[in-house]
């Protein structure tokens, strides 16, 4: 069984595997499973992941648009991802997480997502052609292993009308 570790330690670990990488020069990226597709997203641009936490639907509001979280006493906007790139809704399994978008974009919104990957240093992967692809999509890359991975172009995401245009 998995030690269980308070969430201040998590942080204070994360914190610094953040420091160490950025002192090796890596760029890295967190990497979230979506849909059966492997995205990065920059950290600059996420705020945090967390556990889903209850979400109250919002009526007359698209498919994709799960409603609006409680975070910290804030109420924040919840897109279900892949359902919003057109594929399935995320499955309801306890990987299921909450992408923070960065408060830096001043709009209370978050990403749910089917599950973390954890950081992934971008200067191992290779990029590759894509065929015609959303705004938010940065670019698409192949790591040593042959897996496909997406960026996420998280500030054209959240400023695409799409994105922003919840109501029916």
């Amino acid at each position: 069984m998995a030690e269980r570790i308070s969430l201040r330690d998590y942080q204070r670990d994360l914190a610094e595997r953040l420091r160490n990488a950025e002192r090796a020069g890596g760029a890295s990226k967190l990497g979230i499973l979506v849909g059966g597709e492997n995205w990065l997203v920059d950290l600059g641009d996420a705020g945090e992941v967390i556990p889903v936490p209850p979400i109250s639907a919002v009526p007359l509001t698209r498919p994709w648009f799960k409603g609006v979280a409680n975070i910290r006493g804030n109420l924040c906007s919840v897109v279900d991802f892949p359902a919003f790139l057109g594929g399935s809704p995320a499955a309801p399994t306890d990987q299921r997480r909450l992408l923070l978008v960065s408060e830096r974009f001043r709009l209370a919104a978050a990403l749910l997502i089917d599950r973390s990957l954890g950081l992934h240093n971008a200067a191992g992967l290779r990029s590759v052609a894509t065929g015609a692809t959303a705004a938010w999509v940065k670019a698409e890359y192949e790591d040593g292993e042959g897996r496909r991975w997406k960026e996420l172009d998280l500030p054209q995401l959240v400023q695409h009308p799409d994105f922003l245009s919840v109501g029916m």
